[in-house]
């Protein structure tokens, strides 16, 4: 589990993801998130830029320099794989005030999944895949709101059922009129089939309603 700096309204996503059954590194500003909600990481790592608080010294902690390629989160994941990881969620790391950090985790779901890595951004209602070929089952998520986009190329293939539009084996282009916005899940069990090519997928899942 990565924690980045996003606020988090309430700890809703850390009832449905539980840190105590993951390895926790908070990326900088995060430690005040895990902080605030109780949780106590395995590894903090980061510029501290962002952070209110310091990690005491029994909390191991890496410090990277201000001036650096890799954003904190991305170097949190780069860890991750270092120490054996391939399963990643992210908490804390869409949304806030800054547009491009959103754009910059999401490009870390494509860094994990071109690693042959799995990964979800999350919010309280919201989740995030990256998905380079292969298929994600979407279980009693009937109701909710599924948008797929390609995503590192300039279309993807897929396949589509369980959903109100379903599709076989079509392309979806970037820039083209048929795009895969704002779909409904209308079946109990519902799946999307990358069969060529990356997809960046968005579900939606209002109210109580869980992935």
């Amino acid at each position: 589990m990565i924690i980045g700096a996003a606020p988090l309204t309430s700890d809703k996503v850390f009832k449905e993801f539980d840190p105590r059954d993951h390895y926790v590194i908070c990326a900088d500003g995060g430690y005040d998130t895990a902080v605030k909600f109780g949780i106590r990481p395995d590894l903090v790592i980061g510029d501290f830029d962002s952070a209110v608080k310091r990690p005491p010294e029994t909390i191991r902690t890496l410090k990277l320099p201000v001036q650096k390629d890799e954003t904190d989160t991305m170097s949190a994941a780069m860890v991750g794989f270092k120490l054996g990881f391939t399963s990643f969620v992210l908490i804390g790391c869409l949304g806030g005030d800054r547009f491009d950090h959103s754009i910059a985790n999401i490009n870390v779901l494509l860094y994990i999944a071109n690693r042959g890595g799995s990964g979800v951004l999350c919010t309280e209602d919201t989740k995030v895949f990256v998905l380079r070929g292969g298929r994600i089952v979407l279980t009693e998520l009937k109701g909710a709101t599924v948008s797929v986009f390609p995503f590192d190329g300039t279309s993807c293939n897929l396949t589509y059922s369980g959903l109100e539009y379903p599709l076989y084996q079509k392309n979806l282009t970037a820039g083209a009129t048929l795009m895969g916005v704002s779909n409904r899940i209308v079946e109990d069990t519902a799946e999307i089939k990358v069969n060529i090519g990356c997809a960046l997928i968005v579900l939606y899942t209002p109210g109580e309603k869980k992935a």
